[in-house]
C-alpha cells in the first residue's frame, strides 16, 4: 500500500467534502487502488470554524507554509476559490515539486500558462477535473480516451444555477427575478449571483475546455460573454411555440483558422440532447471527427460530486510516474469576434403598413434571409410583437440590422442565437 500525504488549502464546503469523503471512503479507495490517503494538514482561517467532520486539532493550521513548505506532503489540494491567493499558493506548491489538485476554475483559467510551465519545470502534476462539470469526467475524456480525435465542437451547460433558473422559467412561465430570488432562498444561487447569471463562471470553464479540446490557448478575456438577465418569459414561451428550448450555453468551435468561444443564452431544437438537461444538472456535448457525437451529463456542483472528482485526481496523481501535460500550439489560433448562427429576434412593431417592408429591407441589405416569422396581435399601445428566425447569418451583420432599426417604428427587445 502506497501512502500519499495530502495538504488541503481550505476546509470550507468543497474542502470539507473532500475531507469527509476521504475519512468515510478512503479505506475502500485504498483497497481498490493500493493508494492510502492521509491528510496531514488543512489550512483554515479559524480552527473553530470549518466544513469538515471530526477533524483532529493537529490537522488544522492557519499557516500556509505548514503545507507548502512541508517536504512530507506529496500533493496539495486547493479549495480557497477566487484568483488570489489561490494561484500564488498553487504556483509555490508546484515550485516545491508538489502535485496540485484543484477545483478552482477562476485561478486555473487566469493562470493556466504559468501553472502549466511550473509543473513541467519541476515534474509535478497539475490536476483539475473538478474545475469543470463537478463529477462529470469531461477533462479526462478530452485528454485521454478522446485524444485521437479532432474535436470540432463543444457545447455545454456548465452552470447549474442558470440552468435551474431557465428550467423553472420554462416550466412555470415565471419571470427571471422571481425565480432568482427563490433560487437564492433555496441556496442554489449566491447572494451576489453575478458570476453565474452574467456568464463569468461559464466563461472560465469554457476557457479551460476550449484550450484542452482545441490544443490552442483560449484566454478568458477573449470569450464572448452574455448572461441571462435580459431573458423573460415571453422569449421562452415564443421559443417553445417554434420548437425551441432556451439554455445558457458555453460554445467552442474549431473552424480551422480560428476558434469560436462564446457564452450566451441560446435556443436549441427541443429534440437536441442538451435541451433535455434540466434543473441544476450540467452536461457537455462534443463532436469529434472519429467518435462523432457524445454527451456527458451529471452533477456539476456541490461538495459531494466535486469531492468525487477531486479524490479521483488525487489517486491519479499518486499513481502516475509521469504526470500528463496538455500540449498547446506554439502559435494559438485567433478567437473570432464574428461567427455564423441562426437568430431569434423579438421586436415590438407599430401595427401599420410598411413596417415589415422596412425590417425586410434592412435584412436584405445585409443578405440575411428569414427562416420563419410570426406576429402577435397588437396590444393597447398599438404595437404588435414580431418574431423573426433567420437562416445562418454573421453576428456582426445581425447587430448592424438591430442598430439600424428605427425604435419609434420597430424596437428590438431581445436577440437570442439559435444553435444545434
Amino acid at each position: 500500500m502506497k501512502e500519499v500525504v495530502l495538504g488541503l488549502l481550505g476546509l470550507g464546503n468543497i474542502g470539507g467534502g473532500v475531507w469527509d469523503l476521504i475519512r468515510e471512503f478512503g479505506g475502500e479507495v485504498g483497497k481498490r487502488t493500493g493508494v492510502k490517503l492521509r491528510v496531514k494538514k488543512a489550512l483554515v482561517l479559524d480552527k473553530k470554524i470549518h466544513g469538515g467532520k471530526e477533524v483532529p486539532d493537529e490537522v488544522l493550521t492557519t499557516d500556509k507554509n505548514d503545507i507548502l513548505e512541508d517536504p512530507e506532503i506529496n500533493i496539495v489540494c486547493e479549495f480557497l476559490g477566487g484568483e488570489q491567493p489561490a494561484a500564488s499558493m498553487m504556483l509555490r506548491a508546484l515550485e516545491n515539486g508538489k502535485s496540485v489538485v484543484t477545483a478552482n476554475k477562476m485561478a486555473l483559467s487566469l493562470h493556466f500558462d504559468e501553472l502549466r510551465e511550473m509543473a513541467k519545470k519541476t515534474g509535478a502534476g497539475l490536476y483539475y477535473e473538478a474545475s469543470v462539470g463537478g463529477a462529470i469526467p469531461i477533462i479526462n475524456a478530452i485528454q485521454t480516451p478522446l485524444i485521437a480525435n479532432h474535436i470540432e465542437q463543444i457545447m455545454g451547460i456548465v452552470n447549474g444555477t442558470t440552468n435551474y433558473i431557465l428550467t423553472r422559467m420554462a416550466a412555470e412561465g415565471a419571470e427571471y427575478e422571481a425565480v432568482l430570488k427563490d433560487a437564492q432562498r433555496l441556496g442554489l444561487a449566491e447572494p451576489n449571483p453575478t458570476a453565474d447569471v452574467e456568464g463569468f463562471d461559464a466563461a472560465y470553464k469554457l476557457s479551460i475546455l476550449g484550450s484542452l479540446a482545441f490544443h490552442s490557448r483560449v484566454l478568458v478575456e477573449d470569450v464572448y460573454r452574455e448572461g441571462i438577465t435580459k431573458v423573460n418569459s415571453e422569449d421562452i414561451a415564443f421559443g417553445r411555440e417554434m420548437g425551441y428550448v432556451l439554455k445558457l450555453l458555453a460554445i467552442g468551435k474549431d473552424n480551422g483558422d480560428s476558434i469560436e468561444a462564446r457564452v450566451h443564452p441560446a435556443f436549441l431544437p427541443a429534440d437536441h440532447p442538451l435541451a433535455r438537461v434540466d434543473g441544476s444538472l450540467n452536461a457537455v456535448y462534443l463532436y469529434g471527427h472519429s467518435f462523432k457525437d457524445m454527451m456527458l451529463e451529471g452533477r456539476g456542483a456541490g461538495d459531494a460530486p466535486t469531492a468525487s472528482a477531486i479524490v479521483g485526481d488525487i489517486v491519479q496523481a499518486a499513481q502516475n510516474a509521469v504526470h500528463p501535460m496538455p500540449v498547446m500550439r506554439k502559435d494559438p489560433l485567433p478567437v473570432a469576434d464574428d461567427w455564423y448562427s441562426k437568430y431569434f429576434i423579438r421586436m415590438k412593431a407599430k401595427d401599420a403598413p410598411g413596417v415589415l417592408a422596412e425590417v425586410a429591407g434592412l435584412l436584405a441589405k445585409e443578405e440575411i434571409s428569414v427562416s420563419a416569422m410570426t406576429q402577435k396581435d397588437a396590444g393597447p399601445d398599438g404595437k404588435a410583437t414580431l418574431i423573426i428566425i433567420t437562416h445562418m447569418a454573421p453576428e456582426k451583420a445581425v447587430q448592424r440590422v438591430v442598430k439600424a432599426l428605427n425604435p419609434e417604428i420597430c424596437k428590438v427587445e431581445n436577440v437570442i442565437r439559435v444553435e444545434g
